[in-house]
């Protein structure tokens, strides 16, 4: 009697050693019965039948996958790197356990050749500048090709791009020839500007010959305000005229 107590005792502590599961809040867990999907338990405590029932657990946090430097060719026949960063989790548990044999592999394998895709249909300006439009590109593959395991990709987002360095210094030369072009542009805006308005000033002087008379002895007065020079300024004949005509 004693011995069938404590075998009793001992196959008891086996089955709920071997039955109960305690699952996190983040955690479900796919449950097989005798190879058929029964469906996704938790969070808390899950009772499974011993020998008969099988449990996958299934993570629902939101993972960060890396992905590493991909060689690509752009559109214009540019080689360069690009690395890029993924944000996923997993909606459905059952799709993601027996729609795909490991789908954090097979998630990581799919961004990696969506991004050589992408990125190798556009040209190495638009790669540069337009990293927004290329990130909603690449989620929105992503999200479609996944949905069927039951994950949703939340964010992509191009980490770097490393550039030859001989196309450094080409984009270097470009950058400062395009600086040039614009200060030889703004340059050559301010002396239309001056030329310009020294076109009206010369207008307005020839209406009014009493104008040029005035400038002249305003220029002769800041030029007596230099002591430390003599200067000889001679006086034009045209400016003692008027004063001749009005004597006659």
């Amino acid at each position: 009697m004693p011995i069938l107590m404590i075998l009793f005792v001992f196959f008891t502590i086996l089955f709920f050693a071997t039955a109960i599961r305690v699952l996190n809040e983040y955690e479900r867990g796919v449950i097989f019965r005798l190879g058929r999907v029964i469906k996704a338990k938790g969070p808390g405590l899950i009772i499974l039948i011993p020998i008969i029932d099988k449990m996958k657990k299934v993570d629902l946090r939101t993972v960060t996958l890396d992905v590493p430097p991909q060689d690509i060719i752009t559109k214009d026949n540019v080689s360069v790197k690009v690395s890029a960063v993924v944000y996923f989790r997993v909606l459905e548990p059952t799709k993601a356990v027996i729609e795909v044999e490991n789908y954090l592999f097979a998630t990581s394998q799919l961004a990696q050749t969506t991004l050589r895709s992408v990125c190798g249909q556009e040209e190495l300006d638009s790669l540069l500048s337009q990293r927004e439009r290329i990130n909603d590109k690449i989620q929105t593959i992503l999200d479609q090709d996944t949905e069927p395991w039951g994950v949703k990709v939340s964010k992509v987002e191009v980490k770097e791009i490393d550039l030859p360095d001989e196309m450094k210094r080409a984009m270097a030369k470009q950058a400062e020839a395009e600086r040039e072009r614009r200060s030889k542009i703004i340059n050559a805006e301010g002396e239309y500007q001056a030329a310009k308005k020294l076109s009206e000033a010369a207008e307005i002087i020839g209406k009014v010959p009493a104008a040029i008379q005035l400038r002249y002895l305003q220029t002769l007065r800041e030029v007596s305000q230099e002591n430390s020079s003599t200067i000889l300024f001679p006086i034009p004949i045209d400016l003692l005229k008027p004063f001749y005509e009005k004597d006659a």
